[in-house]
């Protein structure tokens, strides 16, 4: 059973850091998509990043480029994000979600995504 745990949200205030972090469990760690999600209040949950668990390669979201990396540990079957110069408009609820279909690439639309986490909340004051 697919099992994603997130932690490491919490308050900052603007232009500090945060890193979050996901340990999956339940599957052979290293195959497939991984990625991170958030939805602020009132809005639609976005893309933030996704990472082929495989080769390694990555996708960032424009919104978050240059600001945000994500990264992994296969060791410990575990993804990073990690947000730097944070703005109030990051503040959302952070999920990482795991993608199991072959594409040949990792997607960023949410719905492309079956197993979710439970989410870490990411506040950002001015």
């Amino acid at each position: 059973q697919v099992e994603l745990v997130e932690s490491g949200g919490g308050s900052v205030q603007a232009g500090g850091s945060l890193r979050l972090s996901c340990a999956a469990s339940g599957y052979t760690y290293g195959s497939n998509c991984m990625g991170w999600f958030r939805q602020a209040p009132g809005k639609e949950r976005e893309g933030v990043a996704v990472i082929d668990t495989g080769g390694g390669s990555t996708y960032v979201a424009d919104s978050v480029k240059g600001r945000f990396t994500i990264a992994q540990d296969n060791a410990k079957s575990t993804v990073y994000l990690e947000m730097n110069s944070l703005k109030p408009e990051d503040t959302a609820m952070y999920y990482c979600a795991a993608d199991f279909i072959r594409r040949g690439y990792c997607p960023l639309p949410p719905y492309d995504f079956g197993y979710w986490g439970q989410g870490t909340q990411v506040t950002v004051s001015s």
